[in-house]
C-alpha cells in the first residue's frame, strides 16, 4: 500500500489519492464552466464521489487563495484542466494545519494525477516545477496574496463589496462563516415524537446531538440518513434550523381549528410543506395544504419526500407567477388563508452548504433574481384573503432579495402590514439579536423572512 493510500474499513485500499485529485479537478473545471457543484459531482464515478466532494468542498473554500497562488507561479492561464489540477492542489495544500494530506504527498500525487490523463501529460513537467517551486516558497507566495481581499475571505470581488455595503457590522462574521462547514440539523416530526426522545435514540446509538429551536437537532458530526432511527418511518427530517422557523411563523396567531387553505408557492424539495403537514397532523387540522413547484423533477421530489413521512397534499406543476394556469384548480378560485413564498434566490445564504454558489454567480443575478421575487410577490397577493398572512422568506444574506425587497412591496401595497418578523439571519448565527425561537443562539444558515399580513 502506497503512501496514498489508506485502508478501508473492509480492509481494501481506498483508491489512490491522484484518483480523487483528478476527480476533484474535474469537477472543479465543470463549476469554473457553468455546471453546478451537484451535477459535477453526479458525474464523478460513483465510489469516488463521498471522497471527492469532501476534497471539491474544501478547494471551493480556498479557491481565491488557490487562484491567487497560481497566478504567482504561472502568470499565464495554462489550460483549463491543468488550470484546475493546479488550483485543487494549491487550495488543499497552501495552508498545512487544516490540509487534509502533508502538502509534499498532495503536490506528488498532483503530478501523478497530471501524469494519468492523456490530455495532461505533456504539461506534466510544468505542473511538478509549479508544485515544487510551492513548497519551496510556500510561506513567502502565501504572504503575498495578503493584500488580495478574493484570496483572504475567498469570496468574489462583487460578493465582498455587496455584503460589506448591506452589513457593514457583520460582513467579516458572514464570509468567515462562509467558509466552515454546516452542521447537520434535523426536524422532529411533531407528530410522531419529540426532540427529547428523539434526541435518547440518538444517544442510545453514540451520536451526539443538540437541541436547537423547537424541534431540531443538531448532530455534532454529519451521518448517513440510513443510520438515523427512524428516518425511513419519517420520525425526522434534514433541514436547517432557520429554515425550520418557517411553518411556525407562517401559522402563528391564525384559528388551527378552521379549515385553513395554505399555499407553499415555490415548494421543491418539500421540507416547509412537509413542515405544515406534520403541524397539521399533530393538531388533527383540518387543513388543504397546496405545493406548486414550476420544475417537473423537483416537483417528484416533493412527492417523495411526503410519501417517505405519510403525509400528502395537493402538489401542482406550475409557475407561482402565473396564478391564471393554476389557482382555480388549486383551490376553485377561493383566497388563501396563508402564503408561504420561499423565492428562488442567490442562495447567499446557503455557502456554507454549497460552496460552489459563490463562484457560480454573477452581481447581475441579485437584481435579475430580485425583479423575480417581485414579480412572484405580485401576483400571489391578490390570492391572499383579507386578514390573511403571507410569510415571505430567502435563503440569501443580500439585502435587495430580503429588506429592501419588503420595503418596496410595502410602498406600493397599502393593504399590506409587516408584523414582527425575524428579518435577516445571519450563517452561524454571530449576532445575538437573531435568535431561535425558545433556544438561544443556534447554528443555522443565512435567511429571510417577513411576516406580511393583509387589511381585513
Amino acid at each position: 500500500m502506497t503512501a496514498a493510500q489508506e485502508a478501508t474499513p473492509g480492509g481494501s485500499p481506498s483508491p489512490a489519492l491522484s484518483r480523487l485529485l483528478e476527480a476533484s479537478a474535474a469537477a472543479l473545471q465543470a463549476i469554473g464552466a457553468g455546471q453546478s457543484g451537484t451535477a459535477a459531482l453526479d458525474a464523478t464515478e460513483a465510489a469516488l464521489r463521498p471522497a471527492v466532494q469532501a476534497l471539491l468542498f474544501q478547494v471551493l473554500r480556498n479557491l481565491g487563495r488557490a487562484q491567487a497562488l497560481r497566478r504567482q507561479l504561472a502568470p499565464r492561464n495554462p489550460p483549463a484542466r491543468v488550470d484546475a489540477l493546479l488550483c485543487t492542489a494549491l487550495a488543499l495544500a497552501w495552508d498545512a494545519e487544516s490540509a487534509p494530506y502533508e502538502p509534499f504527498t498532495l503536490v506528488n500525487q498532483a503530478v501523478e494525477a497530471v501524469k494519468r490523463n492523456p490530455a495532461t501529460r505533456p504539461q506534466a513537467a510544468f505542473v511538478n516545477a509549479c508544485l515544487r517551486r510551492f513548497l519551496r516558497e510556500r510561506q513567502a507566495m502565501v504572504a503575498a496574496t495578503q493584500d488580495d481581499e478574493v484570496a483572504v475571505w475567498n469570496h468574489p470581488a462583487w460578493w465582498i463589496k455587496r455584503l460589506r455595503q448591506d452589513h457593514p457590522r457583520h460582513w467579516r462574521q458572514i464570509l468567515l462563516a462562509n467558509n466552515a462547514p454546516a452542521p447537520m440539523t434535523l426536524r422532529v416530526s411533531k407528530a410522531k415524537t419529540t426532540p427529547a426522545l428523539y434526541q435518547k435514540a440518538l444517544t442510545a446509538i453514540n451520536i451526539e446531538s443538540t437541541l436547537v429551536g423547537d424541534w431540531g437537532l443538531a448532530l455534532a458530526r454529519p451521518v448517513p440518513v440510513q443510520l438515523l432511527p427512524g428516518f425511513a418511518q419519517g420520525l425526522v427530517s434534514v433541514q436547517d434550523a432557520a429554515a425550520q422557523m418557517a411553518a411556525p411563523l407562517l401559522l402563528q396567531g391564525l384559528d388551527a381549528r378552521q379549515p385553513l387553505r395554505l399555499l407553499d408557492a415555490c415548494a421543491a424539495p418539500g421540507g416547509k410543506t412537509a413542515h405544515l403537514l406534520e403541524w397539521a397532523a399533530a393538531l388533527q387540522a383540518p387543513w388543504q395544504v397546496t405545493a406548486l413547484e414550476v420544475d417537473a423533477q423537483r416537483a417528484q421530489r416533493i412527492h417523495d419526500n411526503l410519501r417517505r413521512l405519510g403525509l400528502s397534499a395537493q402538489v401542482l406543476v406550475a409557475d407561482a407567477a402565473r396564478p391564471q394556469d393554476w389557482w382555480p384548480q388549486a383551490s376553485g378560485g377561493a383566497q388563501f388563508d396563508a402564503i408561504l413564498l420561499d423565492a428562488p434566490c442567490t442562495a447567499s445564504g446557503i455557502v456554507r452548504r454549497h460552496p460552489d454558489v459563490r463562484w457560480l454567480r454573477r452581481a447581475s443575478d441579485v437584481a435579475q433574481l430580485a425583479g423575480q421575487q417581485a414579480r412572484l410577490l405580485a401576483a400571489l397577493w391578490p390570492l391572499l384573503r383579507p386578514g390573511g398572512r403571507m410569510l415571505y422568506c430567502t435563503c440569501s444574506v443580500f439585502r435587495a432579495e430580503g429588506e429592501e425587497q419588503t420595503t418596496a412591496f410595502l410602498a406600493h401595497n397599502t393593504d399590506a402590514r409587516l408584523l414582527p418578523s425575524p428579518g435577516h439571519l445571519f450563517p452561524g448565527n454571530p449576532d445575538k439579536r437573531h435568535e431561535l425561537p425558545d433556544n438561544g443562539p443556534g447554528e443555522h444558515d443565512g435567511f429571510f423572512y417577513a411576516l406580511l399580513q393583509k387589511s381585513a
